[in-house]
């Protein structure tokens, strides 16, 4: 397989212009941030430009470096354009499948034959989207964590039908733009961090709707008493109450886990997405909407 190049990510929210930004920062990386909204990308290139000036700031990187880290990253709205020269396409788009299975199907009908195609998502597995294209030997899970320029760690997953060769060049790509892989032989929903974390937060959530503890005092529990560094309903706001219905409910219709718990559906309902939207089981008075 040829050695990765070009990277094309799609999708300009957090997690894709993070994941661009620390693929530039590893300077041996052409970049590509594609997304279909000209407003997402002009957000994403300012949120970058903070970021850097943050870390420059804070003498993570010299200003020279920060600099060619952010002219390295090419934006644009033409995703199959961006694709036609991609060595590595990283999907990072929100967690809907039709939506996901949509960007593979045109990506693989442009990309080169020796492309891989990854998905960012944090619990669909490979194959589920590999299934769309005629490469599924070239697509794997490359889950990176929130915020990305902090956290190390990406789960890289291998399909029914992923090749050594396509693990082996994720693996490295990983490790090359200075973030820990770790591997899944075999894909399942959640993969190992998601799957742990879920288990966690559905006893939480029996244990408050059961009126055992407050959530307050579930999250102090658990911080102090396994050090976490947030709670399970800490956790839950920072990632978004929607996400977190959305994946429940994914999982269900894969024949596992349980229904989201009423106190979720009401407060996603009702806009309480957590830290996003200025309340969750939490509120976040700085919120500006």
């Amino acid at each position: 397989m040829a050695e990765i190049s070009r990277v094309v990510v799609v999708g300009a929210g957090t997690m894709g212009s993070q994941i661009a930004l620390q693929t530039a920062l590893a300077g041996r990386y052409r970049v590509a941030l594609v997304d279909s909204a000209s407003v997402q990308l002009e957000r994403a290139r300012d949120q970058n430009g903070k970021l850097i000036a943050r870390s420059v700031e804070r003498g993570r990187v010299s200003d020279a470096d920060g600099k060619a880290a952010l002219a390295r990253i090419e934006i644009s709205a033409d995703l199959e354009g961006a694709a036609r020269d991609a060595d590595l396409v990283v999907e990072a788009v929100f967690e809907d499948l039709d939506v996901k299975r949509d960007i593979f199907k045109r990506v693989d009908s442009v990309a080169p034959q020796q492309a891989i195609l990854a998905s960012n998502s944090s619990t669909i597995a490979i194959s589920r989207l590999a299934e769309v294209t005629r490469r599924a030997d070239r697509c794997c899970n490359m889950h990176f964590f929130h915020p990305v320029t902090v956290m190390q760690l990406c789960e890289v997953v291998r399909g029914p039908e992923t090749s050594d060769a396509t693990i082996e060049a994720a693996m490295e790509f990983v490790r090359g733009i200075g973030r820990i892989p770790v591997l899944l032989n075999k894909e399942v929903w959640g993969f190992i961090v998601n799957r742990i974390l879920f288990a966690a937060s559905e006893e939480a959530l029996r244990l408050y709707e059961g009126g055992y503890a407050t959530f307050g005092d579930i999250d102090t529990a658990v911080k102090k008493g396994l050090n976490w560094p947030m709670g399970p309903f800490e956790l839950m706001d920072f990632s978004g109450l929607d996400i977190y219905v959305g994946a429940m409910e994914d999982r269900r219709k894969l024949g596992e886990g349980v229904a989201p718990p009423d106190v979720l559906k009401k407060k996603v309902a009702a806009g309480e997405l957590g830290r996003k939207s200025g309340k969750g089981f939490y509120e976040y008075p700085g919120f500006k909407s």
